[in-house]
């Protein structure tokens, strides 16, 4: 179901397991990551497929559409990532003449795009982003996050997955 109400920028909607998906909670990391954040105009979590979860947008950038042209964007993206290098996507820069927009990998099914000015300081804006779009992965797939998107834990690194350290015990 989605919902939308007057004033409010988010959608709930229900996953196919039948459980909402907790858009208020992933507005509030939003509105988190603008306030942190100088310079930082808007930003939009979208499904795989286009769809809108949540929005903190400014007047004149039509939520809808920008989610749809994430998904394209995420799409692009993963192939491109994996055709040239085999691996997977994180995050795309598109530096334009007015501002960036950066698409950041939220899950396996959902993105965070943020929008700025040009005089954002773009190391701050990955610093900001990259936590805010774990917490919001964590959200939607349904686990705990952490109350501050900045302490969200970084993604394990190579060689120290469960299945790792399982194989590192067997052959000790």
């Amino acid at each position: 179901m989605i919902e939308r109400l007057a004033n409010v920028a988010f959608h709930e909607r229900i996953d196919g397991r039948g459980a909402a998906v907790p858009a208020p909670a992933v507005l509030a990391v939003l509105t988190a990551l603008r306030a942190r954040v100088p310079d930082l105009t808007g930003s939009v979590v979208a499904s795989s497929d286009g769809l809108l979860i949540a929005h903190d947008l400014p007047d004149g950038v039509e939520p809808s559409g920008m989610a749809a042209l994430t998904a394209a964007e995420l799409a692009l993206s993963h192939r491109m990532a994996s055709t040239a290098h085999g691996g997977g996507f994180h995050e795309v820069v598109v530096h334009g003449t007015s501002g960036y927009v950066v698409v950041y990998s939220a899950g396996w099914s959902a993105s965070l795009t943020v929008l700025s000015g040009p005089g954002v300081n773009v190391g701050r804006l990955h610093l900001e982003s990259r936590p805010a779009a774990r917490a919001i992965a964590a959200l939607l797939a349904g686990a705990r996050a952490p109350s501050s998107p900045s302490a969200a834990p970084a993604p394990p690194e190579e060689g120290t997955a469960p299945s790792d350290r399982a194989a590192r015990e067997v052959n000790q």
